[in-house]
């Protein structure tokens, strides 16, 4: 869904430059998400957000954000509350947060802004960074 694929587009770059990072497509996320961060020390969820800077900045929260910044999402709970029930549940997993800026994302589009497109190859960077830490 146009600026909404930011996140996907992060996974499938990492995915073709770092064969040895276990990148999964969480989906719609929700409360599927929990399952998918069993087994991991470290987890770091990428999507678009909105509301919270310039067309393609990219962000890093180290708390959960909070869920109106990625409002198109169709999860079934935002990312807040999965991490707040992950938490609840057991998992113990450091989960971190990067945001890409997607501005409003109002129609289906197979194209993504050249600000969000652009945005992919620092979010692939900020994501290496948080995972050397």
């Amino acid at each position: 869904m146009g600026n909404d694929a930011a996140g996907i587009r992060v996974g499938e770059q990492l995915s073709a430059t770092h064969p040895e990072l276990a990148v999964i497509d969480g989906g719609l996320g929700g409360l599927a998400l929990i399952p998918l961060m069993e087994g991991y020390d470290r987890v770091v969820i990428v999507d678009a957000m909105t509301g919270f800077g310039s067309l393609g900045e990219v962000h890093v929260f180290l708390q959960p954000p909070p869920s109106s910044l990625f409002p198109m999402a169709l999860h079934d709970v935002g990312i807040a509350e999965t991490l707040r029930i992950a938490s609840a549940v057991g998992s113990t997993a450091e989960v971190v947060v990067v945001g890409i800026e997607g501005g409003v994302i109002e129609a289906f589009s197979d194209r993504m802004d050249p600000e969000v497109e652009a945005a992919v190859g620092e979010a692939c960077r900020t994501v290496l960074a948080l995972l050397k830490e």
